[in-house]
């Protein structure tokens, strides 16, 4: 394998971990961490640049690129393939998955107080960027066998239909914008000032609830879009 695929391998896990989002080094900075020449250090940017994950500008260096995932309103979507329709690997980090008691959220699902519930927090990255962080409450009634679902790389109503035999086909989002308090931007990896959307989800199969849920999605990286059509008067 030639030095500059080693070197762009090596680049692609670090940003894969986290690493060098907030500064990404320049050539001659890589040259004298890597030991390699100024050709082999531009040619793996220059691979990075071709797969839409750095920018390079003339006098101001290298930058990573935010890809910015549009959403449609008006009907029940899937974050993980809204990424993946952008062209960019989603996967999941999955910070719990355990059956609790909320009867605050319970309240919202119309249960009982006491009722349990399956619990899935996930931090969601679009490719190499974290892009939001995810909060789902589900009645453990039904979404029990979702226990022993590996979220890495899959999404939730997919397996939610195949396990469990629900599919979600209605329900409600509220959505906001605010700043993140300090757990919030330690999981976004951003700023004390960078605002965020919140999104809080009802979902019902058959006019049943659910699925509460929270995400919370970075301000930067993230466009909602409502599209309309002529259907009567103004």
């Amino acid at each position: 394998m030639p030095l500059w695929a080693q070197l762009l391998d090596d680049l692609k896990a670090r940003l894969a971990g986290g690493e060098l989002t907030e500064r990404f080094p320049t050539d001659l900075e890589l040259t004298q961490e890597y030991g390699v020449s100024r050709h082999t250090a531009r040619e793996a940017v220059r691979r990075l640049q071709e797969d839409g994950v750095v920018s390079r500008e003339r006098g101001r260096g290298t930058f990573l690129t935010s890809p910015t995932i549009e959403q449609p309103t008006g009907a029940i979507y899937s974050l993980f393939r809204s990424i993946e329709a952008m062209g960019l690997e989603q996967r999941s980090d999955v910070l719990d998955l355990s059956v609790t008691i909320d009867d605050g959220i319970g309240g919202r699902l119309g249960l009982r107080r006491g009722t349990e519930l399956v619990r899935l927090e996930r931090r969601r990255w679009a490719g190499a960027h974290v892009l939001a962080h995810d909060t789902a409450w589900l009645p453990a009634k039904i979404a029990r066998p979702l226990l022993d679902v590996d979220f890495v790389h899959t999404a939730l109503y997919d397996e939610l239909s195949t396990r469990c035999g629900v599919r979600p086909n209605s329900g409600a989002e509220w959505i906001g914008t605010d700043l993140p308090d300090k757990a919030e931007r330690d999981v976004l990896r951003i700023g004390a000032r960078q605002p965020v959307f919140r999104i809080r989800r009802l979902s019902c199969a058959d006019e049943r609830p659910v699925e509460w849920r929270h995400t919370i999605v970075r301000g930067d990286r993230y466009t909602v879009v409502a599209r309309w059509a002529p259907t009567g008067p103004y």
